[in-house]
């Protein structure tokens, strides 16, 4: 969930509210090309590749909750009520930003900002998924899960869209949340309830969602400060931010250590390998930042993103595999 930014059109048309009223496609395009154009606008509105992280972080929740067991159908419909969810408060999220979407090279081609999709349309789209979603869990899971998507794509676009993401820089540390509900969602598809494994795993991504988003911050900065959003990079030094990267890291690090007594010797090896390999990276570039040598945040978001599939895809394996859990042994 690292994603959208502010832009005021700097248009002369001063009817600004009819400018985006109706979508803007090429004129040279056939009528299939432009359904493609339309189907695949539609399609980006969803942000998949954001969405990749519903896949890293549900299926071994899912798959640890039931420990030794893999129901395919239930894994099945919760990833596609997950799906429609996470793609519902992308377009939403996309809708409310639309503005300073335009402003940022990094979001300037989205449907929205180019006008590709009307913002009308946009909006029914979005809520039509998420009332796909809520239908799809609370019929084919529970409705704990339906709840609890529903909770996530409110958040989302309400509290860290809406309020946070233009007014503080703690805006992913808090708005982040909302990428961390897959695992709620996950166990409570499976459950029915929740317990404390889940709430561990929230947290790992909760904590690790700072330091993986400042870092492509870092590199963007320019564009978050034209589009006006007060990313931490935008206001602070590049000290500041490093620090502050390498606290949260130590945090993720940490917190995912704390499921070790459900889990058996396969995550506890992958768990301290990967973490330590993710600390030796943040505290290089922090290190290098304080030496004031040349520094290159965008390894560090890649490789925070190479460590959250390493830890989640090492559960999985030791859930599925299903050996005897640390704790058994006390």
């Amino acid at each position: 969930m690292s994603g959208d930014h502010p832009a005021a059109s700097h248009s002369t048309d001063t009817a600004s509210p009819q400018v985006s009223t109706e979508p803007v496609l090429p004129a040279d395009l056939t009528w299939a090309g432009r359904v493609r154009a339309t189907v695949l606008a539609y399609v980006a509105l969803t942000k998949p590749r954001v969405i990749e992280l519903l896949l890293v972080a549900t299926i071994p929740v899912m798959l640890q909750a039931d420990r030794g067991h893999v129901d395919i159908a239930v894994i099945a419909f919760t990833l596609i009520g997950g799906w429609l969810g996470a793609g519902s408060a992308n377009t939403l999220n996309m809708v409310v930003d639309a503005d300073i979407d335009k402003k940022m090279k990094r979001t300037e081609r989205r449907p929205l900002a180019r006008r590709a999709v009307a913002t009308r349309s946009a909006l029914i789209f979005g809520l039509v998924l998420w009332a796909a979603s809520f239908a799809v869990l609370y019929f084919a899971a529970n409705l704990l899960s339906s709840l609890l998507v529903s909770a996530t794509i409110i958040f989302y676009v309400g509290v860290y869209t809406m309020i946070l993401k233009r007014r503080t820089w703690q805006n992913v540390v808090w708005g982040g949340a909302a990428g961390c509900m897959p695992t709620l969602v996950g166990w409570a598809a499976v459950t029915g309830s929740l317990s404390w494994q889940p709430i561990v795993l929230f947290l790992v991504i909760f904590f690790w969602t700072p330091p993986h988003t400042w870092a492509l911050a870092m590199r963007y900065k320019e564009d978050y400060k034209a589009a006006g959003v007060p990313m931490l990079p935008v206001i602070a030094t590049e000290e500041r931010v490093t620090r502050q990267m390498l606290v949260y890291t130590w945090l993720t690090v940490v917190t995912s250590l704390a499921l070790i007594p459900a889990t058996s010797w396969i995550y506890t090896v992958i768990a301290l390998v990967a973490g330590g390999w993710f600390l030796e990276r943040v505290t290089k570039l922090y290190r290098d930042t304080r030496r004031g040598a040349e520094v290159k945040p965008l390894k560090v978001f890649l490789q925070s993103n190479e460590y959250l599939a390493i830890v989640f895809c090492g559960l999985a394996v030791d859930a599925v595999v299903g050996l005897q859990t640390i704790s058994s042994y006390f």
